[in-house]
């Protein structure tokens, strides 16, 4: 069997790791558009903070591909799929043939048409570790810093250029950071502890226009910069399958077993529509655990395995300026608040079922809360009660208490 793998990022390391838990023999290619060995996306705040350099950035050692008989075109483009023929076309124009092809191309920065924006000289996004290394080779302490996003980008990014003595703006035109990760009170603690950080935050406002290096705001302001950073959200990559004349939405559309509309093409990761299952819709979820699990999934059932993936939820775990947080699921249904110094927990549950939580400050033992979003665990079979205010294994029976343990799978 000849497997082709386009992309590099944990989709493709999952999907590689999926087919060779099946069977060790079979070739497997790499197609990837960037100059790197496999590496950890969240982590580009941290080169520029000085807490990792690249090589404890990677996700996977550097033997990797050797290790599992991979062969790798690194610094290429995918062009185009035959699915048909069975090919991709790269760059330069080499065919590579396939048996079976997963599509694992990740999502790229949107920049917005703004007037001007063109003729800024030091722009940038932040997604990739291209984006980082430029990043840092333009700024240094004392250089102002605008960041258009106050999203997840945005904040990381934000941190990462404070490490660095940056003078740093954020600008966002929605009412609070962070709007479609946490609740307006909740983002009211992130706010006060950027804002105790020396960030500034000008909030319900648009960029309107750009002139050199000043951005003119919708709200009245003119905020001067050496270096621009949009931040303002992704679009997944999907052509390769669109052009194929394969199914997508927002993005490429997949079944449970990670199969798309086109014969033995796979798809996984950021680049790919799921059910989000607290919620029933489906979704964009542009996140590392869903994207590997994926590409184990497409992996396995590639190699000849059976394997499905249907438990994919939002979730998101990160600090901004030492201020730690965990969410997942959806905010929906009843709602438990416990409010403690520099902290903040709400779960929200529904149809007795967990539906979603927010955790900000103390995020011990969060994962008890995703397992139960993700499994669906009634919560009359448990000591939701207890959970609540402290998640523990206790609140669960001791044969759940086993399973969750590894200690029985009945």
């Amino acid at each position: 069997m000849n497997h082709i793998i386009i992309g590099n990022s944990a989709a493709a390391i999952g999907c590689v790791e999926g087919i060779r838990s099946i069977e060790r023999d079979s070739d497997i290619t790499i197609i990837s558009n960037e100059n790197f060995h496999t590496y950890s996306r969240p982590l580009i705040s941290y080169l520029l903070e000085g807490k990792t350099d690249e090589k404890r950035m990677l996700f996977r050692g550097e033997n990797f591909y050797a290790e599992n008989n991979v062969k790798t075109y690194i610094g290429r483009s995918a062009l185009a799929i035959d699915h048909v023929a069975k090919t991709v076309t790269l760059d330069g124009g080499d065919k590579l043939s396939y048996d079976r092809l997963l599509v694992a191309t990740g999502s790229s920065a949107f920049v917005p048409p703004i007037d001007g924006l063109s003729n800024v000289k030091h722009k940038f996004t932040f997604i990739t570790l291209s984006d980082a290394l430029a990043l840092a080779k333009t700024v240094g302490a004392g250089s102002r810093a605008l960041i258009i996003g106050g999203g997840l980008i945005g904040l990381k990014c934000a941190e990462g250029l404070h490490a660095m003595g940056c003078d740093i703006t954020i600008a966002d035109m929605a009412k609070n950071v962070l709007p479609s990760v946490l609740t307006p009170e909740a983002a009211a603690l992130v706010e006060k502890r950027v804002l105790q950080n020396g960030v500034k935050l000008i909030l319900s406002n648009t960029v309107t226009r750009f002139d050199s290096n000043a951005a003119y705001l919708s709200g009245g302001d003119r905020v001067e910069f050496d270096a621009l950073v949009v931040a303002v959200g992704v679009r997944p990559n999907i052509s390769l399958i669109l052009d194929a004349g394969g199914a997508t939405g927002r993005g490429i559309i997949i079944n449970e077993k990670c199969e798309t509309s086109l014969l033995d093409v796979y798809a996984a990761g950021d680049c790919t529509e799921s059910v989000d299952i607290s919620s029933g819709a489906t979704k964009i979820m542009a996140l590392l655990p869903n994207a590997y699990m994926q590409g184990e999934c497409a992996g396995i059932n590639m190699a000849g395995g059976e394997k499905t993936f249907d438990n994919a939820i939002p979730m998101n775990s990160m600090g901004v300026f030492g201020l730690h947080m965990m969410t997942a699921g959806v905010y929906e249904g009843d709602a438990f608040a416990l409010n403690a110094k520099n902290g903040y927990k709400r779960l929200f549950y529904k149809d007795n079922l967990l539906k979603g939580y927010i955790m900000i400050g103390d995020v011990a033992r969060a994962g008890i809360y995703t397992s139960l979003i993700r499994e669906r665990t009634p919560l009359d079979t448990i000591d939701f009660d207890l959970v609540k205010d402290k998640p523990q294994l206790m609140a669960f029976s001791r044969m759940e208490r086993q399973k969750k343990l590894g200690g029985t799978t009945a």
